[in-house]
């Protein structure tokens, strides 16, 4: 007959025979000591230390950032061409791939707009083709260029926008990748030549930090390149004037993340401004520099970090398009001085009620 109750001294005995816990019958009583012993799961049995339980493996965060060994980019044709299929690269082109789907059903990007970069050397950058939606393109569409945007593999002709790309990993060496497109909100604010707020929403704060501007120039040409690498320095997430939005990040799934971020934080600015009009609540500079903070221990920098808190949620350039407020009076009305005419009119109308009374 098997127990019905285990002692302390039951449980080390089945320990010591090399059994466990799932060795005890269904419906078996345990004492405390015997409970004790089987929670702690280092018992000794009469001296005999069991096997202590494996510990857990630290857990990690999901990292997509490319590492190369600076000095040895492949120089001849065959050494590119083998790096280009490599599987490293292929599985960066397919994230590429994965993320223009995103953008694309996220309606970020519409006919063939919108581009991906991801730097894979001291001067090779993977980017996206031109003329091929987002939302449509393979692997296969990948392009590779050098960092003057000569294009050294691949058979689709790489974007011409690649080179404001370029010229923000230039600028900024923590630039790995970058991220362009059109999202609604965030361009509506560029077209609208207007800078997101500070101090609103602490994930912004963090993930984001102040958004730039960068002031219109042709899409493509180097006077667009330099105007934006030049906002980029400082900023993760450049408006580009009446032209859409930019970000980078560490890998492409960071730079397509600040894309997002900008999307979501521009509408809800938006909204919110037709709400309240130009009266937003915001934190305060001192709850600010806390949120600078964390995002520095993140690893990414921030210009404001030597600001005075009265500097950091200063948004009074900020003007919401929908203002509740009396609409002016004509300079007559507020001026004090009587209209002439108007006082002519007032009198003969009074003159005749008198007149019809009598």
């Amino acid at each position: 007959m098997k127990k019905t109750v285990y002692t302390g001294a039951d449980i080390e005995a089945l320990l010591k025979a090399g059994k466990s816990a799932a060795d005890i019958p269904a419906g078996a009583v345990l004492t405390p000591s015997a409970k004790d012993i089987l929670r702690n799961g280092l018992v000794t049995a009469r001296g005999t230390a069991s096997a202590p339980a494996k510990a857990p493996a630290d857990p990690i965060l999901p990292d997509y950032e490319y590492h190369w060994t600076p000095g040895k980019d492949p120089m001849t044709p065959a050494e590119i061409e083998a790096f280009f299929h490599s599987p490293a690269i292929v599985a960066l082109k397919e994230r590429m791939v994965d993320i223009g789907k995103r953008m694309w059903a996220r309606e970020y990007t519409d006919g063939n707009g919108g581009n991906l970069t991801v730097r894979v050397g001291d001067k090779l950058v993977l980017c996206t083709p031109t003329l091929v939606s987002k939302g449509f393109m393979t692997a296969e569409h990948m392009c590779l260029v050098d960092m003057e945007g000569r294009q050294l593999a691949g058979k689709y002709k790489r974007t011409s926008e690649c080179m404001t790309h370029l010229a923000i990993m230039k600028r900024q060496p923590k630039a790995k990748a970058c991220c362009h497109a059109h999202p609604p909100h965030g361009t509506a604010f560029a077209v609208a030549g207007v800078q997101p707020p500070t101090c609103m929403i602490p994930e912004a704060e963090v993930f984001l930090g102040q958004i730039g501007m960068a002031e219109y120039r042709t899409p493509g040409t180097p006077a667009n390149a330099e105007v934006v690498g030049e906002a980029a320095v400082d900023h993760m997430a450049v408006l580009m004037v009446n032209h859409g939005v930019i970000t980078w990040g560490k890998d492409i799934e960071d730079a397509y993340w600040k894309m997002e971020n900008v999307e979501s934080y521009c509408k809800t600015v938006w909204v919110a401004s037709q709400l309240k009009g130009g009266e937003l609540r915001t934190i305060t500079g001192g709850q600010a520099k806390e949120l600078i903070a964390l995002r520095r221990s993140l690893g990414m920098d921030d210009k404001r970090a030597s600001w005075q808190e009265c500097q950091l949620c200063d948004n009074a350039e900020f003007h919401p398009g929908t203002v509740c407020r009396i609409p002016e009076q004509p300079e007559a009305a507020t001026s004090g001085k009587l209209d002439p005419e108007a006082e002519k009119l007032v009198q003969a109308l009074t003159d005749q009620i008198l007149a019809s009374m009598k």
